[in-house]
């Protein structure tokens, strides 16, 4: 492993070499995805640490918002793609001459920037036709702004004033950068950020979906079946394919919705859509052009994982399968806790449900950070959620039971609106602001 870029290697002769900026858990996956197709595979890490680095031969040491490292990057790849969406804008017009940028700046602005994206799909006649829409939004810079904004969508929906949820323009992921205010007092604290601001409605949504489709520069497209997200404090922790008692009609629409999205804003690779369910209605929270924490169950639950997907839309192959290989998949994901030795219980865990599937990702254990995921696939959403459970809960705390009570299984929404948050915070940084923090981008 080292900080150049070397020459292929006399076996990879005449393969495409495929460079992922960042070097996280979506780009370690990637890389196993990369063996399976003989592709040669980059990464650009922060740090040898990282979790892709750790597993990828051809790691390049740099920084992601350096024109220079990008540059030196993107020579060496036949085309250059993402597991973050947080690569400068201007710096990825100079990595497209030199190299395919998929997807390409044009596209990534518009999961980039809140504002830009809430504008475009807000402007498509043909989302407002199905009745499919975005939280009603609004740029603001000062209180007034925020205060006037929440009597105008008091008017409009008759539901009370408060909360109101405020959002980053950019920046944010996993919760980060939202905020559920109660009141002007939570919000002033929020503007004191510094930082550019929407106000959205605050959707009292029935519970979260996502879906996940792939688009290849020759236009085929390929869509996952809509799965169910439960989120708390604004990070994925479980996921369910398909969406259990998910009505067809809204199944459809969502697939649909995908994949319309995808063509209109140009999207080559996956795009992610993460939506609300609310009294039979959809609305669009976020979007992601990448591989996503929703479709980590395809690596074990679908004929065509999300990472192997990406690769083939982004090198323009024909696009795989994405039909699942069992009735029901299960995903819950392992965040840390305070024991970083998980390795010594995977001996429970295997020997106690053999077809439970552990995914780690070589990360640092901490509290609340995401550092592997479970899979199971079978008949039965509820059994199988349960044995994920278990098998995660033993991973992380050393028992099968856990710390507090759970939520309510499949079907059941992660509730109609966020929980508490910790205390302030820098904005979209690593930490939740005043209110309350929640809808998240599961990005990471």
């Amino acid at each position: 492993m080292g900080n150049e870029n070397s020459a292929r290697d006399p076996g990879l002769a005449g393969m495409p070499v495929v460079g992922m900026v960042g070097a996280g858990q979506l780009a370690r996956m990637t890389a196993q995805a990369a063996i399976g197709l003989g592709v040669e595979f980059r990464v650009l890490a922060g740090s040898a640490t990282e979790s892709a680095a750790q597993v990828c031969a051809r790691t390049t040491i740099g920084d992601y918002t350096s024109a220079g490292d990008l540059l030196g990057f993107g020579i060496g790849c036949d085309v250059v793609t993402f597991d973050h969406e947080h690569v400068p804008g201007a710096q990825l017009a100079v990595l497209g001459e030199v190299t395919a940028v998929r997807p390409a700046r044009e596209a990534l602005v518009f999961a980039q920037d809140k504002l830009a994206m809430r504008n475009r799909l807000s402007s498509l006649p043909a989302l407002a036709a199905h009745g499919v829409r975005c939280p009603r939004y609004r740029p603001v810079e000062t209180v007034a702004d925020v205060l006037t904004f929440v009597a105008d969508e008091h008017a409009i929906s008759g539901r009370p004033k408060w909360p109101v949820v405020l959002k980053a323009v950019s920046g944010g992921y996993d919760g980060r950068g939202v905020w559920v205010c109660d009141g002007p007092e939570a919000v002033a604290e929020v503007l004191s950020h510094g930082i550019g601001l929407l106000a959205e409605e605050h959707i009292a949504f029935d519970r979260e979906l996502a879906v996940l489709v792939a688009r290849s520069p020759k236009g085929q497209g390929a869509c996952y079946p809509v799965v169910q997200t439960v989120q708390r404090d604004g990070i994925c922790e479980e996921v369910f394919a398909p969406a259990p008692g998910l009505d067809p009609d809204v199944a459809v629409l969502a697939e649909w919705l995908g994949l319309t999205i995808a063509k209109e804003l140009g999207v080559t690779g996956l795009l992610a859509v993460e939506l609300f369910e609310w009294d039979g209605r959809l609305i669009i929270n976020e979007l992601a052009m990448r591989p996503h924490n929703s479709g980590h169950w395809t690596i074990d639950g679908a004929v065509t994982s999300q990472f192997e997907q990406h690769l083939r839309a982004v090198l323009d192959l024909p696009l795989g399968a994405t039909t699942p290989t069992a009735p029901a998949c299960v995903m819950v994901n392992l965040l840390g806790g305070h024991d970083p030795d998980l390795y010594s219980r995977f001996v429970h865990v295997m020997a106690a449900d053999p077809g439970v599937r552990v995914h780690l990702y070589g990360k640092q254990v901490r509290p609340g950070r995401k550092i592997g995921h479970v899979t199971v696939a079978g008949q039965d959403t509820e059994r199988l959620l349960d044995r994920a459970r278990r098998a995660a809960n033993y991973l992380i705390l050393g028992t099968e039971e856990p710390e507090v009570s759970e939520v309510s299984g499949p079907g059941a929404g992660s509730g109609p609106g966020p929980g508490p948050g910790s205390g302030p915070g820098p904005g979209p940084g690593p930490g939740p602001g005043s209110g309350t923090e929640e809808l998240h981008e599961v990005r990471r």
